[in-house]
This record gives C-alpha cells, sequence and structure tokens, in this order.
C-alpha cells in the first residue's frame, strides 16, 4: 500500500504530544493532540478559498471579462464573510472572549487571526482591480477616473450629476438638529468632511449623502461622448466630483464613499407563533442590524484620525474594524460593466449542456423513468428533465401530488411556476419553503405567500432545523396503482444557479428511496416518528453515524492488511468528529482523497498523523458543488451522493439525506465523471497543504482539466 510522503506539524513534537508509537494522535494509547494542533481555523479556510478563486482575477489565461467576474465574486463572498462569520466572532468577543471553538482556539484569538488574514485579502483584491483598469483599456473598455476626464466628458458628468443624481440625493449635515442618519446595510453613502459656515450660521464639520440603491453604480457614457467605445465612470465617482453643490458657500475638505456591513444572522424565539411573520420582521431589523464593517475609499487620501473615529463610533465598532480601499467599496457591482459590453470573445465560450441517453432514447419522462435511474450532471447536462417532470406532473390527469423542498428556487423559476399552477389546477402540492435559507428569506416568504394563495400546503420545514435536502417526489396513478417518481440531488433547484454550480441530481422509481422519500416529507409536514427509512441515511438522525462507521470499517480493512480508500467531495470538512476519524483511518494506512472547494479544518500530510490524506480544491469556470461519498469497501466500492457537507450543522442542525447508488452504470459515470476525473486535474487543482495554505497544482505532462473534459464529453463548446 503505497503512504504518501508528508510533513513534520512544527511546535507539536515536545512534551506529551506524540505516543510511544510516534504518532501524534494515536488510537491505540488515546493520546491526542488539542485541538489548535489538529484543527485549522474556519475562517482562515474561507479567505483561503476566496485567494484561490481571486487567483482566477489575476490569470491572464482566463478571459478578460471573466476575469472581472471573479473579482466581483470575491468582494461578494467578502461581504458575506463579514455578514456571517465575523459578525459571529464579535459577538462571542463581545460577550464570551474565552468561548473555545472547533478549532480549539478562543474567539477573540479567532477574530485576531481573521483580522490578519482578511486584511492581505483586501490588499489583494485592491491589486486586482487596480491591475485590470489598464487590461481593460487594452480591449477598449475604459473605467475613468475624475483626473481623466475631458471637458466634454466632464461636461456630460456635471449635467448627469445635476438632472438624474442631485434630485434623488439627500445631503445631511450632522450637528444637534441633524443627527447621525441610519445607515442601511451595505448601502453606498458618502462621508463629508466640511470647514465654514452655511447661511444659516451653522458649521456643521461632517454631512452624509446616501446614494439610494435605485442609481447605477455604472454609468456607461453616450456614443456620441465616448466615440463608440465602450467608456465608463463609477456613481461614486460624480458624487465625489460634485458635492460641493450641496455646499455653497462651505468648502469641501474631502468626501470619503463608504459603505457599513451589518450582522446577517436571524435570531427567531423558538415559541414564535408565526413563523412567517417573525422572519418578515427579523428580516427588517437586519437592514440596520450590528456593524461589523466600515469601508472606506480613500483613493483621494485619507480623512484625519479625528473624522475617523466619528465614523466608527456611530456604528458602534473599532479601528481593527475599518478597511481601507484604494478603489470602489462595493466591487462587486462592476458586474455590471460585463452586462452593458457586446465582446463575447472576451468571455468563456458558449456552452450548451447534453442530455442523458436514456432521455435521447425516450423523450417521455416517465416513461425513461420507468426503464431505469437516470444520473444527471448539471451544468454538463440539463436541468431540464427535472423541470418536465414538474410540466408533465401539471399537465398530466394521472398525476395526484407533487411535494418538494425549497430551499434556494427563485421566484421566476419554471419549478416554482409549476408548483402553484398544479395546485391550482387542483393537485396536491406539498412545498416545504425554507425561510432561514440565508439571503433568501424574503425570495421564500413571497414563493410561499403565492403557493398558499394557490391552495398549496406550505410548511416550514421543523423548528430548529433547516431543512436543506433536494428532493421532489411526483405521486402519479398508474393503473390501479400509485407509482412514486422521486428526483434527489446535491444541489438547489435553482435554474439560475443550476447553469454555474456542477451538482449531481437521480431521478428514480426505486420503491426503496421512493418509500424513503415519502417518509422524509412525512416527517416535515407532520409530527411523531414517521416510519424507519429503508436506504437513505438522514440527518439529523442517522447520517453522522453512517459516515463514521463507513469510515471505521475501512480503518479496520487497513489494519488487518486488506486495501483501504476513501475519496469524498463536497464543499467543507469542518465537523470534529469526523476530521479525527480521518485521521486515525490514515494512521492504520487508508488511502484517503478529499476534494473540498471551501474550508476544510482537517490538516493534510502530516507525518505520523495524516501522511496518507491528499486534500485538493478545484476552482474553475463552474462552482464545484456535489457532495460525493467513495468508500472501496473489500471491492463493493459504495458510493453515496448527498445534500450534506461534512460540517457539524449539516449533520445536527438541518434536514438532510443522503442516498446509496446501486445502479453500476450510474456508479461508473460518478466515478468517471466526478472523483477519478477530479483527482487527475493538473490544470485548475489546488492542493492544501499541512498549515492549511495552497499550492496550484504543478501540471507535468498532459494538462488534464476536468471541467473542460466534461464539458466536451457531456455538452457542447461553441468557439466563437
Amino acid at each position: 500500500m503505497k503512504v504518501r510522503t508528508g510533513v513534520v506539524l512544527s511546535g507539536v513534537v515536545a512534551g506529551n504530544s506524540h505516543c510511544l508509537h510516534g504518532r501524534y494522535f494515536c488510537i491505540d494509547c488515546k493520546n491526542m493532540l488539542n485541538d489548535r494542533d489538529i484543527m485549522l481555523n474556519r475562517e482562515v479556510g474561507l479567505i483561503e478559498f476566496n485567494r484561490r478563486v481571486l487567483a482566477k482575477a489575476f490569470d491572464n489565461k482566463v478571459p478578460l471579462l471573466e476575469r472581472l467576474s471573479y473579482l466581483c465574486i470575491v468582494s461578494l463572498n467578502c461581504d458575506e464573510l463579514f455578514e456571517v462569520r465575523i459578525a459571529r466572532l464579535l459577538k462571542w468577543n463581545k460577550e464570551k472572549p474565552n468561548k473555545i471553538l472547533p478549532d480549539g482556539l478562543k474567539a477573540s484569538e479567532a477574530l485576531a487571526l481573521a483580522r490578519v488574514n482578511v486584511i492581505k485579502l483586501y490588499e489583494e483584491i485592491y491589486s486586482a482591480y487596480n491591475l485590470l483598469i489598464p487590461e481593460l483599456r487594452t480591449e477598449n473598455i475604459f473605467i475613468l477616473k475624475n483626473k481623466e476626464w475631458t471637458k466634454e466628458q466632464r461636461d456630460w458628468a456635471y449635467d448627469y450629476f445635476l438632472n438624474e443624481l442631485k434630485p434623488v440625493l439627500t445631503p445631511i449635515g450632522i450637528d444637534p438638529t441633524h443627527p447621525f442618519p441610519r445607515v442601511p446595510n451595505k448601502s453606498l453613502h458618502f462621508a463629508v468632511e466640511l470647514k465654514g459656515k452655511d447661511q444659516f450660521g451653522r458649521s456643521s464639520k461632517m454631512a452624509i449623502v446616501e446614494a439610494p440603491r435605485v442609481l447605477p453604480r455604472v454609468v456607461k457614457l453616450p456614443p456620441e461622448i465616448s466615440g463608440n467605445q465602450d467608456m465608463f465612470i463609477l456613481l461614486q465617482d460624480i458624487i465625489k466630483e460634485y458635492v460641493s453643490e450641496f455646499f455653497i458657500g462651505m468648502t469641501v475638505c474631502g468626501c470619503y464613499p463608504f459603505r457599513v456591513t451589518r450582522k446577517a444572522d436571524i435570531n427567531l424565539k423558538i415559541d414564535a407563533q408565526n413563523i412567517r411573520f417573525a422572519v418578515t420582521q427579523e428580516i427588517r431589523k437586519r437592514k440596520y442590524a450590528e456593524c461589523s464593517r466600515l469601508e472606506l475609499d480613500i483613493t483621494n487620501g485619507k480623512p484625519d484620525k479625528t473624522f475617523t473615529n466619528i465614523l466608527l463610533k456611530q456604528f458602534g465598532i473599532g479601528i481593527d474594524d475599518l478597511f481601507l480601499a484604494n478603489g470602489p467599496v462595493n466591487l462587486s457591482r462592476l458586474r455590471e460593466i460585463s452586462d452593458m459590453i457586446l465582446k463575447p470573445e472576451l468571455r468563456f465560450p458558449q456552452f450548451i449542456p447534453g442530455l442523458p441517453t436514456e432521455l435521447i432514447d425516450e423523450p417521455d419522462i416517465f416513461k425513461a423513468m420507468d426503464k431505469s435511474d437516470i444520473l444527471i450532471h448539471t451544468p454538463y447536462q440539463s436541468f431540464d428533465p427535472v423541470v418536465e417532470l414538474t410540466n408533465r406532473a401539471v399537465n398530466d390527469p394521472n398525476v395526484l401530488a407533487i411535494k418538494m423542498t425549497v430551499y434556494r428556487t427563485g421566484l421566476d423559476s419554471e419549478l416554482a411556476q409549476n408548483l402553484i399552477k398544479a395546485a391550482k389546477a387542483g393537485k396536491q402540492v406539498v412545498a416545504s419553503v425554507e425561510l432561514f435559507a440565508r439571503f433568501s428569506e424574503e425570495i421564500n416568504v413571497e414563493l410561499a405567500n403565492q403557493l398558499e394563495e394557490a391552495g398549496a400546503h406550505v410548511v416550514y420545514g421543523v423548528m430548529g432545523y433547516k431543512v436543506h435536502s433536494k428532493i421532489l417526489l411526483v405521486i402519479k396513478k398508474d393503473k390501479e396503482q400509485l407509482k412514486h417518481y422521486v428526483h434527489l440531488g446535491t444541489g438547489n433547484y435553482h435554474q439560475t444557479t443550476i447553469k454555474m454550480y456542477s451538482d449531481f441530481g437521480i431521478l428514480t422509481t426505486n420503491k426503496q428511496i421512493t418509500e424513503d422519500v415519502d417518509n422524509v416529507f412525512a416527517q416535515i409536514t407532520g409530527v411523531g416518528r414517521a416510519g424507519v427509512l429503508n436506504c437513505l441515511s438522514q440527518a439529523p438522525f442517522t447520517l453522522h453515524d453512517m459516515i463514521l462507521k463507513r469510515i471505521e470499517t475501512e480503518t479496520t480493512n487497513a489494519a488487518s492488511g486488506k486495501p483501504a480508500k476513501i475519496i469524498a467531495k463536497m464543499n467543507s470538512l469542518l465537523e470534529p468528529q469526523i476530521i479525527k476519524a480521518l485521521y486515525i483511518a490514515s494512521q492504520k494506512g487508508v488511502i484517503i482523497t478529499l476534494i473540498i472547494r471551501g474550508a476544510c479544518a482537517l490538516r493534510p500530510g502530516i507525518i505520523g498523523l495524516s501522511d496518507n490524506i491528499q486534500i485538493k480544491s478545484i476552482i474553475g469556470r463552474f462552482l464545484e458543488h456535489e457532495r460525493i461519498f467513495y468508500f472501496y469497501n473489500s471491492g463493493a466500492e459504495d458510493i453515496f451522493l448527498s445534500s450534506a457537507d461534512w460540517m457539524k450543522r449539516n449533520f445536527f442542525r438541518r434536514v438532510e439525506t443522503c442516498v446509496p447508488i446501486s445502479d453500476k452504470s450510474i456508479k461508473q459515470r460518478i466515478m468517471d465523471e466526478a472523483l477519478n476525473i477530479d483527482i487527475k486535474d493538473n490544470v485548475e487543482s489546488w492542493i492544501m497543504q499541512g498549515d492549511g495554505t495552497y499550492k496550484l497544482c504543478s501540471t507535468h505532462g498532459e494538462k488534464i482539466c476536468a471541467q473542460e473534459y466534461l464539458m466536451l464529453k457531456l455538452g457542447k463548446i461553441i468557439a466563437y
């Protein structure tokens, strides 16, 4: 059995950090390192993931507008990092700084560590921005700064300010009669430093100007001004340039665009009587929740400390929560530029997804599912068959009921509209709408309203647990019997993200699986104990134990000298018990390959601890989103598809499903189209190091890009 070469875990070789067997984490001696030695920090893992994504913005092999998109994605991800993870650390640091996190760090230590790493990420983000600006110019795409405007452009911008902006902007001078205004989450504002007195004799030293969300953040110059080139100016630059128009007679000493980020978690009392109403109220509160970050644009110079401290005090945060931006404070809005540019050669080539062979041979979705199980690998294959299943369910008089979990679906999706149509047609429609799907709460509340008005039975999952399973059930009367048609997926029923996220879904009429899915819906919609599941594993009940037992089986086999192997692909690996079980498996000789896109708390390749564990992360055109678990199991090669990552929340605070794959041809497809090709990938793979950093895979010999291989194998690339 091949054992991978590891590295020594520095700083833990003294004292009792290793046992008599020379191991750092020993199942035989029960002598284990503490958590901070064997677990990596979650927030740093998320920051490292964003650093890998940001590397695409620097990569000149990536089409230019796609590089800009990667920059926007990282900016958006940073917002979520501060809205959720950093906000929680700030809260814990304030209320219980000695709280011990799963990685063994105190909350205060984790916060300090995250701050150090996120500052570095900020520097890289704005380095990418300032690198892309001149590169865009080589393609005649100009994002013009104020000082670059010609007289004609300046005149146009001034007219635009007077006619389009000034009427909807409201400056608030800060003085005893004008308190500091409420600043909503992530909205663009300007802090204006003033000197002198106005016509009333008032001498405000600061004013705040809000840019309403309805205003575009990027303005394209008309052809007669741009000379038919793609020329853009930023809203914030126009306002900065002409903000003095609001303060006639006073001197504007500085104008600083800024944004505050606020906590996004929803805190709901367990005894809330009306969940939908309570969530709606919490969403409104979130707009003005506690602050976790202040971003300040300093491209025109820094304000003095007194001015900055006034802002920090208003938002209840300290100097460590101030982030100085060497560019626009909301880079994610630059995506608007791509939408206005008609240059397909600066984007990825168009890709047309294929169809599973079963549906080419038999287009009737019901007949095709009657013949065999069908695996759909999106976005390489079309999601249309799942949509078609709901279309047929709406229009087929023999279909009696449709049941579906709704986590992230979208109001305008055909799936959502088909549920509404089916309910209006008198079919029984049961929708488990997850009101706590972060950042989709408002959409899901509105969808729940529409479904209820159409006559559907709407439930909101299970109090205290998010329903994260991706399951769809159609019940059809076939002669004198009821037949169940099921779809289980690893990703959301969202027809936009389904084109960008790689996921697996299985269409099946397998009796054991369909009965299990029916039971899961009974658990969600009813009370009491539903029937025992036949083959599905389910969180929060059996999934965690199943995974641990599977790891233990491989460990036992390796200890007996048998071949033992684990391959797992997921978004995040953070659950401590699973991680410790994998360490033990590695020590016994199990060969473990983990394909983890995002945060991973396990340290790979450490001598005596994780020599046999390799971890890689693939960052490409599509977001890697599948959850696949493979266990060699003495040659049986068991494979599972799941909605769950290996995280504490997924195992214990969510309703998740995990389905075993029994069909040999489908198992082989999953191996070929996910695990084997991902392991071979040497173009878009990053290899995780024992300290939590990543190195881009070095290419030797033939270049193998997993995503490109799958696009060519399962769909069609149309070159420009």
